[in-house]
């Protein structure tokens, strides 16, 4: 997919305009982050590893968590890292993976907390899209990666542009959960005011962590009481 789709760029008299393919209330509260010097610098960047390498999510992907989840629908948020580098897996959405993919370790524990907390049975797919819809902000740290090459496309500027999401969120809402699973996550997480949401904070769901607190954290059923308890609907995980 050419990169052209992702965005366009217009350029004036002693000006530049970023016109990002982004779901539009986002893009509402976003521009000014979109005209930065270091959001050029990273599209420009990305725009260059999409040409000549392989590089994960399809470029129409990359926005896909603000696309299913507007921000007015946002109720809650996952914070991941990458998104996965292997052929076929990211579709853009943190932890999720495209329909008939192989379900990732991860998510498998998540699933099985799931089970454990909520008592539904664990799904056969790995598509998280219908928790998006729901109004689960699914948000990886770093929204693209090279294939076959976890961590490529960290510390070129995702980071920044994520971090100044989270705070749009925690600035303008009230009364989200912040799900912090690790702690990648739960430092990323230190600008939120708790004052006006909930952070729940714990172990990783990968293989090499859940043991040690993310199994029994009840997150899930957390999530869904303090929403009831602020008259807000409830999700279906």
């Amino acid at each position: 997919m050419p990169f052209s789709c992702l965005l366009v760029v217009t350029f004036g008299f002693f000006l530049s305009k970023m016109d990002v393919k982004i779901e539009s209330s986002w893009k509402n509260r976003l521009q000014a982050e979109f005209e930065q010097a270091y959001f050029i610098k990273l599209i420009d960047f990305v725009k260059q590893e999409y040409q000549s390498h392989t590089v994960y999510p399809p470029g129409k992907e990359i926005f896909s968590a603000f696309d299913h989840s507007p921000f007015e629908a946002t109720r809650v948020v996952i914070i991941g890292q990458d998104p996965y580098h292997g052929p076929g897996q990211a579709n853009g959405l943190c932890f999720s993976v495209k329909e008939g993919m192989r379900i990732p370790p991860s998510l498998v524990n998540i699933f099985k907390e799931i089970k454990n907390d909520l008592g539904k049975p664990i799904p056969t797919s790995g598509d998280l899209r219908g928790w998006a819809e729901q109004g689960v902000l699914l948000l990886n740290a770093t929204l693209t990666v090279r294939a076959s090459e976890a961590g490529s496309h960290q510390n070129k500027g995702w980071e920044t542009f994520t971090d100044a999401v989270i705070k749009c969120i925690s600035d303008e809402k009230s009364h989200v959960v912040f799900l912090l699973w690790g702690a990648y996550a739960q430092k990323k997480g230190e600008i939120i005011d708790r004052n006006k949401h909930l952070v729940l904070m714990s172990a990783h769901p990968s293989p090499f962590s859940a043991d040690r607190g993310f199994f029994g954290n009840k997150h899930f059923s957390q999530t869904n009481a303090y929403l009831k308890s602020k008259g807000l609907k409830e999700i279906d995980w």
